[in-house]
């Protein structure tokens, strides 16, 4: 098993574009967003933190999130912010004394999908394996390979 997963880790790191499986999380905008370039975690960090409020262009930022339970929202949010969606909680309450509002939730990946290709600035995350022509991917996080060894 452990031969697998690195032969697994193996291709995915000399694979220009990560397997797009349900081990890897897209970082996604609408396909017609000018923003093309990569982004890098620290900024993704800044933006879901809502430190980062608006893009190059001048247009606003508009993060959205699953819902605290989901697993796609609670991995996302260790992998990026480094805690987990409850651990946010006491940031976010002193954030609102700021006048700053957390990211929006929406139910489903799909309702992410929705919502970030019909909406300026929108960007929000999900599987990869649901990447579709109406998104563009600005960041792709594999999910630990080594949290699966035994």
């Amino acid at each position: 098993m452990r031969l697998f997963l690195f032969g697994l880790l193996l291709l995915w790191m000399i694979s220009p574009e990560p397997l797009r499986t349900e081990e890897t999380i897209a970082v996604v905008t609408s396909a017609s967003f000018p923003l093309k370039e990569a982004l890098s975690k620290e900024e993704l960090g800044r933006i879901y933190r809502r430190k980062k409020l608006f893009w190059e262009s001048g247009e606003k930022i508009i993060p959205v999130n699953l819902p605290v339970a989901h697993p796609l929202r609670r991995r996302f949010s260790g992998l990026v912010l480094g805690l987990l969606p409850e651990e946010m909680e006491a940031y976010w309450n002193e954030q609102y004394f700021h006048g700053i509002s957390p990211p929006y939730v929406l139910a489903s990946e799909e309702g992410v999908l929705q919502f970030v290709a019909t909406t300026p600035g929108a960007i929000g995350y999900v599987n990869a394996a649901a990447v579709n022509e109406r998104i563009h991917v600005l960041l792709y996080l594999p999910l630990a390979v080594a949290d699966k060894l035994p």
